[in-house]
């Protein structure tokens, strides 16, 4: 499985398809993002729009192998193992990304809650942020696995379906993305650090479930 991950990393870093979702996070964060903002209400932004990054990251992934080069890989390791590294390599794309955003965001956020009147200790505010950033990167994962190749294999079907799923993920009632991001921001009106564990283990089941149905339907090969 540790060679299925280089290569996959390798894959993506060498394609350079990962710059247009990177460079659009970014954006994201420069838009919704300023210095002297209440520092939890800035990690619940950086942690929302990483959901459909992460979600993109993945489809990249998963659908960056020529078929060629995927019909070797499968031969050689299994269609559901080379599928599962792909998909792996996205997602942990996504927590680095997310880390690094939750760590700038941190230092250039002002440690207070909404209105400036209570102070936010800047270390747990920091992982409140990280673990809501996962918990986006985890239902971004589970996005992407359901919404490209093998699960949806058009394009043209796929896209639309991956914003409109990114969306939902975000703002559906339940949704453990919009749990913990509203925790970040009722913490922020409150003064209180929440750590959004109830939804992060959501967010892992939920993540846990879309890859193995995604793995699934890939064990039937490239060409199925």
């Amino acid at each position: 499985m540790t060679a299925l991950l280089r290569y996959q990393t390798a894959l993506l870093l060498r394609s350079q398809r990962w710059l247009p979702p990177v460079v659009l996070y970014a954006a994201a964060l420069g838009i919704g993002v300023q210095g002297g903002q209440p520092v939890l209400d800035s990690l619940g932004w950086a942690a929302a729009v990483l959901l459909p990054v992460a979600a993109w990251l993945v489809r990249i992934c998963v659908t960056g192998e020529p078929p060629a080069a995927r019909e070797c890989v499968s031969a050689a390791r299994g269609p559901a193992r080379s599928h599962l590294a792909a998909v792996l390599v996205g997602l942990a794309a996504a927590v680095v990304l997310g880390a690094l955003a939750t760590v700038v965001v941190t230092l250039i956020s002002d440690p207070v809650s909404t209105g400036h009147g209570t102070r936010v200790s800047p270390l747990p505010a920091a992982g409140a942020g990280l673990l809501a950033a996962l918990v986006c990167a985890l239902l971004g994962t589970a996005v992407g696995a359901l919404t490209a190749w093998p699960v949806l294999r058009s394009p043209g079907r796929a896209v639309p379906a991956l914003l409109l799923a990114a969306l939902l993920a975000l703002v559906a009632s339940g949704s453990p993305a919009r749990a913990a991001v509203s925790g970040l921001v009722t913490g922020s009106r409150s003064g209180a650090v929440l750590l959004p564990l109830l939804p992060l283990a959501g967010a892992a089941v939920i993540a846990a479930g879309a890859i193995a149905v995604a793995c699934a339907l890939g064990s039937r090969g490239p060409s199925a």
